[in-house]
């Protein structure tokens, strides 16, 4: 009997760690389309001037460096969070 408790317990912490990654995975999915939907409207709104069928050099550019900048921040911002987190700062 208690080696099938002990296999039942053990197949029930496997399930819920599945699980816990599952629910991180589809949180970090949720982020990123979110993001990326973000991204796409502030760059769009700083640098499309007029509507054509080629990006021009300065337009490419612009979106280049809006979504890095976006990016950049974005990961600054995840990591101090992340940081306090892990120190326990967030309350």
């Amino acid at each position: 009997l208690d080696g099938r408790v002990f296999i039942y317990a053990s197949e029930n912490a496997e399930a819920s760690e599945i699980q816990m990654m599952i629910a991180v995975e589809q949180q970090k999915a949720q982020f990123e389309a979110q993001l990326v939907h973000t991204f796409t409207d502030v760059c769009w709104d700083k640098c499309m001037d007029k509507l054509s069928s080629k990006l021009d050099s300065r337009t490419d550019t612009c979106l280049a460096s809006c979504v890095e900048r976006f990016i950049d921040t974005t990961l600054t911002i995840t990591n101090r969070f992340t940081h306090m987190a892990q120190k326990g700062g967030m309350h």
